[in-house]
């Protein structure tokens, strides 16, 4: 699969931030988007079993967007035609990074989710100096967790009641990929000037 990266400098320039494969694209979440993001945290369906219901109004979720860290990352998931079907998302922990993603229910089971990891592993791995991408998911979530052996990343263990959801406490399994596993991109097909940061 091939993929273009457009604007290497962007990710202090939301809108601009444009990941381009041959699926779908991931695009840097703006502030014009939160009303569709309000609508989709407030959708029992699209978090599943899985993930909490937290009920959010509008002001509440741009408050949360102007106060994101510079550390994270939101990226909507698009498809050619620029639906958006899902997000993906990235966090610095300490000396490694955390993603995690979310597909419209729809959308699932056709390729969009795997590639949208793979993209964002290899935008990690080619700008950031970490040698660590981690991961959870709930064990039960078979659709996640074969996104992520797809993607590449290793199973390590069950991090057991790790989460409570929706009144009940839930086991995640965590997975990770290194860099030496990685090696080279899957996905993205240029190189990054300037890619090395902390940030």
């Amino acid at each position: 699969m091939r993929c273009e990266l457009y604007k290497h400098e962007w990710i202090d320039q939301p809108g601009d931030t444009i990941l381009k494969g041959k699926i779908i694209n991931l695009k840097l979440l703006e502030k014009g988007d939160i009303p569709l993001f309000t609508e989709w945290a407030n959708d029992e369906e699209y978090g599943g079993k899985f993930e909490p219901l937290d009920q959010c109004s509008l002001d509440d979720m741009l408050k949360w967007y102007e106060n994101l860290p510079s550390t994270e990352q939101w990226f909507f998931i698009e498809k050619k035609d620029g639906t958006k079907i899902g997000h993906i998302l990235y966090s610095k922990e300490r000396d490694h990074y955390t993603i995690g993603f979310i597909l419209r229910i729809e959308e699932r089971g056709k390729g969009y989710c795997t590639e949208a990891v793979k993209t964002l592993v290899d935008y990690l791995f080619l700008t950031k100096d970490i040698v660590r991408i981690q991961a959870e998911a709930n064990p039960a979530n078979t659709a996640s967790c074969r996104v992520l052996e797809k993607s590449g990343f290793t199973r390590e263990g069950v991090l057991r009641k790790i989460c409570f959801i929706r009144g009940m406490w839930l086991d995640g399994a965590l997975y990770s990929i290194l860099r030496e596993e990685w090696e080279t991109p899957k996905i993205l097909t240029v190189s990054i000037r300037g890619a090395s940061s902390n940030t």
